[in-house]
């Protein structure tokens, strides 16, 4: 179990594991797209190597698809029979829990308002049986381990080869400083960068980053996959297919279709590191 420190001191446990290591699969944002979500499961379990594998969630689960509510059934279940499930929270998830109340970001943001009218969080509340913009019955709607889930979300998942956060890293902040402030997921921010920035897309994360960062948070037309940056957000829960990078193979399996050869972006180049992945 991790422990995180909210402000004011309290401490919570989370069944989410944080460092972990061998192969993995790291799937774009979600966001209540059931059965692009279980096309893409199917696949994975039939890999000959599934029991080995980590399967990393690269955040927003809730709003805009038809069933959030059914995703995060979903994952529970799956980590459940799966042990080597985890996950990172994404800026959807956060603003959803402070709306809620549930995680203590600062109060001058107005963030349910802001959830309420500019996430597409219509889905969130329909599929908990609850009118849209009904903070307190939705809630009380929200069964205790979904509560439990959403709160304890970590900020960053670390590989030894790699690095999974939801929209990546500040590429002129130092990295250490970067990782710690994930690690400990600092509330007091009013938007961390990390979960909610559209800039950090088209950029590279610090040179003293060690290893290459997967992100989903914007919607790309096909996967990336660059030196150091992974992008694996096709779907923005819309109209793309949902999309899961193995690694480190460095396929790409999507919900339209089997797993397939990645391609490289200029500058690219296969290198020997899957040898070190164990």
């Amino acid at each position: 179990m991790i422990s995180h420190i909210l402000p004011g001191g309290s401490r919570v446990s989370s069944p989410f594991a944080t460092k972990i290591q061998g192969p993995v699969a790291v799937i774009g944002d979600v966001h209540g797209q059931v059965e692009p979500l279980l096309a893409v499961l199917d696949q994975l379990r039939a890999l000959p190597d599934f029991e080995q594998r980590w399967i990393v969630f690269i955040g927003d689960f809730v709003d805009r698809g038809t069933d959030p509510k059914a995703t995060i059934d979903i994952y529970l279940d799956l980590a459940k029979q799966h042990p080597r499930t985890t996950a990172v929270m994404g800026n959807h998830e956060l603003v959803m829990g402070a709306a809620l109340g549930w995680l203590p970001l600062p109060a001058s943001t107005d963030l349910a308002q802001k959830w309420i009218e500019f996430y597409d969080s219509e889905s969130t509340f329909e599929s908990y049986g609850v009118a849209h913009g009904d903070l307190a019955a939705l809630s009380n709607a929200i069964p205790q381990a979904h509560r439990e889930w959403l709160i304890n979300l970590p900020w960053v998942v670390e590989h030894p080869r790699c690095l999974f956060v939801h929209a990546g890293l500040d590429p002129n902040s130092p990295f250490a400083l970067q990782l710690r402030i994930l690690q400990q997921r600092d509330f007091t921010l009013n938007r961390p960068p990390w979960l909610c920035s559209k800039t950090f897309v088209d950029t590279d994360p610090p040179l003293d980053c060690p290893v290459p960062v997967a992100s989903g948070h914007v919607r790309v037309p096909s996967v990336q996959l660059r030196p150091k940056r992974i992008l694996c957000d096709t779907s923005g829960g819309t109209d793309g297919p949902l999309s899961c990078v193995l690694l480190p193979e460095r396929q790409v399996i999507s919900s339209a279709g089997p797993a397939q050869p990645a391609t490289f972006e200029t500058g690219g180049h296969k290198s020997g590191w899957w040898k070190l992945w164990g």
